[in-house]
């Protein structure tokens, strides 16, 4: 595998996210490019200025009780909701607190939320918060999942997406394909460089990848 570059942010200086260029494959689809948000995701001062950026989209004029987190952005999710609580962002809430939660997926790859903590699904206002999208889908499922819990999505952020709305509601992004003008996204069954003979990279999703090679 390649090694990996730093793509800046256009719009906020404080963030950047870390590309390696190769042949690649998601659960949904094979992409050319797989941004590694590790950093982002684990080292204190990046996932605060990730959180700080993404609090931006939100300060103004959203209402959030629940912060849902998937692909690993828990610790980006918590100071996310400290940067909306500072803000002064609504909670509906009791304690007029911001919950963090990552959710539980079963063997078929839906959603789950225990007895214990639908409480904070239910009836809630519930911002979506992703490391990439790139076909949708999964972010469709996770948006499904989440109403038939009866929760109100009152957003849907992610570090790199390809598509910008789902289900009616807009994907806030600090990366977008804008950034990375030839990355490309393929399906499984027509990939260009699985028929141009080139190998397969790594095996990756939003946790991380495997190299296999």
């Amino acid at each position: 595998m390649e090694k990996y570059f730093k793509v800046p942010s256009k719009h906020f200086s404080n963030v950047a996210m870390r590309v390696i260029p190769g042949h690649f494959v998601t659960p949904n689809s094979h992409i050319n490019y797989y941004m590694d948000f590790s950093q982002m995701k684990y080292r204190m001062s990046e996932a605060q200025a990730a959180a700080d950026a993404l609090a931006e989209f939100y300060r103004s004029d959203t209402i959030v009780d629940t912060i849902v987190c998937l692909d690993g952005m828990d610790i980006i999710g918590a100071y996310l909701a400290e940067e909306l609580t500072k803000a002064g962002v609504i909670s509906m809430n009791q304690h007029k607190s911001i919950y963090v939660l990552q959710p539980e997926f079963n063997p078929a790859g839906q959603m789950i939320f225990r007895e214990n903590i639908q409480g904070w699904i239910t009836g809630k206002n519930v911002l979506l918060l992703l490391g990439t999208a790139t076909t949708g889908k999964t972010l469709s499922q996770s948006v499904e999942s989440l109403k038939y819990y009866g929760a109100s999505i009152s957003g849907i952020a992610a570090i790199f997406s390809v598509v910008s709305k789902v289900a009616g509601t807009p994907v806030r992004t600090l990366f977008s394909p804008a950034d990375l003008p030839d990355y490309t996204t393929y399906s499984h069954d027509d990939c260009p460089l699985c028929k141009a003979g080139k190998p397969v990279d790594a095996m990756c999703n939003g946790y991380g990848y495997t190299a296999l090679r």
